[in-house]
């Protein structure tokens, strides 16, 4: 069987730097426990291999008061203002991981919002990325959207409309959010924040599955990122596969393809890609 890998499977820099400052954490060794303020990436499996290690995962609605005080890791999507005074008032050491890119973004809205912009932010409303971005907005001058009946439900007659994005939102179908806002004559600055290594997995994605028999997609069934890249193989590929690690790669449905795309999440470890990689070449 013919495998191609993407080249741009797998830890994006934002979640490999996130990843690595937890582990500095774990060798450092200093006294109190080691939080990450939710799950540092969505991959179950680096969880769980931190949680072996001691490193637990504090709940966004957990009372930060029962907890006995140590070091808190800010995983890549990056959290609030007020998350972040929560934790360094009940005593915590807090250690920053939001990917840079991400702050961009923080620093855009409070920006844009205080020189009297109404924010749109096109991304998922309950992904913990967009749920840090609405937490640095100085007020309540914005609105979540990700599809054009979303647009459609706003009223924003008169109103300078600044336009940002999670960063691993689908790069076509925020073009095309932005045209039909566009197309209303809208007042907008455009603030294209999707990550760059975003766009170029997506687009790398959707050029293999054309060209293949069968697309597998490896990455934590939590991953907005994973679940963008499936949406975009499979429309190029009807055999697309999401799986999580190699326990979840059905053979018997590869059995007569001789031509198999891979690519991962950006919050796939190497070595599960490796893994998946070489059963296929089996």
């Amino acid at each position: 069987m013919k495998v191609t890998l993407a080249k741009s499977a797998g830890f994006c820099f934002g979640v490999k730097r996130a990843v690595d400052m937890v582990y500095e954490q774990i060798e450092d060794a200093k006294e109190g426990p080691i939080y990450t303020y939710g799950p540092i990436i969505h991959n179950e499996e680096v969880v769980k291999e931190l949680a072996e290690k001691g490193v637990r995962v504090i709940a966004e609605d957990e009372d930060l008061h029962g907890l006995e005080p140590g070091t808190v890791i800010i995983r890549s999507h990056g959290v609030g203002r007020k998350v972040k005074e929560d934790l360094e008032n009940a005593g915590f050491t807090i250690v920053d991981a939001t990917c840079p890119f991400v702050q961009k973004i923080h620093r855009y809205v409070a920006k844009y919002a205080e020189e009297g912009y109404f924010v749109l932010i096109v991304g998922s409303e309950s992904h913990p990325e967009v749920q840090g971005i609405v937490g640095w907005m100085p007020n309540d001058s914005y609105a979540v959207i990700s599809t054009p009946q979303d647009l459609e439900d706003l009223a924003l007659a008169g109103e300078k409309i600044c336009i940002v994005s999670q960063t691993t939102f689908n790069y076509n179908k925020f073009q095309e959010l932005v045209e039909i806002i566009r197309k209303k004559g809208y007042d907008i600055l455009v603030l294209n924040t999707i990550c760059n290594a975003t766009e170029e997995r997506q687009s790398e994605a959707a050029t293999i599955a054309r060209d293949v028999d069968a697309m597998i997609v490896i990455g934590g069934k939590h991953s907005s990122n994973t679940q963008k890249l499936f949406e975009i193989c499979k429309k190029e590929c009807q055999d697309t596969y999401y799986i999580q690690t190699k326990e979840d790669l059905d053979l018997s449905v590869l059995q007569s393809i001789s031509n198999v795309g891979i690519t991962a999440g950006a919050s796939t470890p190497n070595k599960i890609i490796e893994e998946v990689q070489k059963i296929c070449q089996k």
